[in-house]
């Protein structure tokens, strides 16, 4: 069996541990309230900026987009206008199926063996979890901006009253009693990455394939959406506090106001440490599925010639220049050549 998840796991216990009892017990609030999201920050725009710019130097000298349907030719055969587009508009409109609900992800298909014939299945539950998993972390993301504006926007507004909207009905009364209104987003994003978890450690294939490095961004997800729940139904927090320290972040006047529980400091460590982790990892996709010309690319090929942007004039030294240059070192050393010496005196 794969243990390799037990590093990524101990690696977040150990943060867990030494954030919490930096800041509940040794009084170092300061560090993990402000330092370590500054420093962490600054990794991520960085890290982020230099993959990116890296990524967009690179050389294309091919089309290499992914085709999946018939290409337009001959007027009379009907062309998958998204699957291979040939103009901008498909492009972008294939690139917003791509991000937006992971077409490709939802046509993946496992392949087994059964009664010793193959059989292909969709994986139907990795796209759904996948899906859930990136919707509800967007969703959590944008509702956290409270945090760090004020006034709050509207749509952040919005998407809370959205968000709360699939609480749970036999709660509703005790609600109005104190209990905060269950927030969806928080809970899904939670079951989903612990569905990604699972399927790699029970997926023998994905399981063979899965390195630490793998499971660490899950761990810690996991602890993200773990202590916030944790804050917002179970040990409570000050939200005003809260509020005052992101907004003196954001305003560069950071503040460490009295009265955030130990929690709430794992939970800023954590989301520090995968921001800071980002640019260096697998998550980087989010950047490069922009820049990848698999997807980005027209499938114009046969109206129109690709021309490689990169293919800039270089001084060349030809095989003539070579021969002339050593024809009596050649001649010398029984190497064959072109011209004859005396012909070439």
């Amino acid at each position: 069996m794969n243990v390799k998840y037990m590093y990524s796991l101990l690696a977040v216990l150990v943060l867990f541990l030494l954030s919490y009892v930096s800041a509940e017990v040794l009084g170092l609030q300061w560090i993990f309230g402000i330092i370590i999201p500054y420093l962490a920050v600054i990794t991520f725009i960085c890290g982020v900026t230099y993959k990116v710019m890296g990524w967009a130097r690179s050389a294309v000298p091919f089309p290499i987009p992914t085709t999946c349907g018939q290409q337009k030719s001959l007027p009379w055969i009907k062309p998958a206008v998204f699957d291979n587009p040939t103009s901008k508009g498909a492009v972008i409109i294939r690139m917003l199926l791509e991000i937006l609900f992971f077409r490709s992800l939802f046509r993946n298909t496992r392949m087994k063996l059964k009664d010793g014939k193959l059989s292909y299945n969709l994986e139907i539950f990795l796209w759904l979890g996948a899906l859930a998993f990136h919707w509800a972390f967007l969703v959590v993301i944008v509702r956290h901006l409270r945090l760090f504006t004020e006034p709050v926007p509207f749509f952040v507004t919005l998407l809370e009253k959205v968000d709360g909207f699939f609480r749970v009905e036999v709660l509703y009364d005790v609600a109005q009693f104190g209990l905060p209104g269950i927030q969806i987003s928080g809970i899904v994003l939670l079951a989903a990455v612990t569905y990604l978890f699972l399927r790699r450690l029970f997926v023998s294939q994905v399981r063979y394939l899965s390195n630490a490095a793998d499971y660490f961004p899950l761990f810690l997800i996991m602890g993200i959406a773990f202590t916030g729940i944790l804050m917002r139904y179970v040990t409570k927090i000050n939200v005003t506090a809260a509020k005052e320290l992101s907004i003196g972040l954001v305003t560069f006047h950071p503040t460490i106001p009295e009265g955030i529980g130990g929690v709430f400091y794992v939970h800023i460590f954590f989301v520090s440490v995968l921001l800071a982790y980002f640019p260096f990892s697998k998550l980087m996709h989010l950047g490069g599925i922009f820049l990848s010309p698999t997807r980005n690319l027209t499938t114009n090929t046969r109206a129109v010639r690709h021309i490689n942007p990169w293919n800039y004039p270089v001084p060349v030294h030809t095989y003539e220049e070579y021969e002339e240059e050593f024809r009596e070192k050649m001649v010398e050393a029984g190497l064959p050549v072109d011209k004859p010496l005396e012909s070439a005196g």
